[in-house]
């Protein structure tokens, strides 16, 4: 059995297809987690540039 991996989703994407990978790795709605990025993003600051490095290290999801 083959570990599991995490990428970014073509499929279900808004900008880069983090939330949509994230949300298939831990079986929840991508929804939640992109509220989760919004929320870190004007609750922290620290959000865009927690997505910008998602988007650079996970790669995207196989065909």
């Amino acid at each position: 059995m083959e570990p599991k991996r995490i990428f970014r989703s073509k499929y279900n994407r808004v900008l880069g297809g983090v939330c949509g990978g994230l949300g298939n790795y831990f079986n929840l709605d991508p929804v939640l987690i992109r509220v989760a990025w919004v929320v870190s993003f004007f609750a922290l600051g620290a959000g865009f540039l927690a997505y910008l490095i998602a988007w650079i290290i996970i790669p995207e999801e196989p065909v």
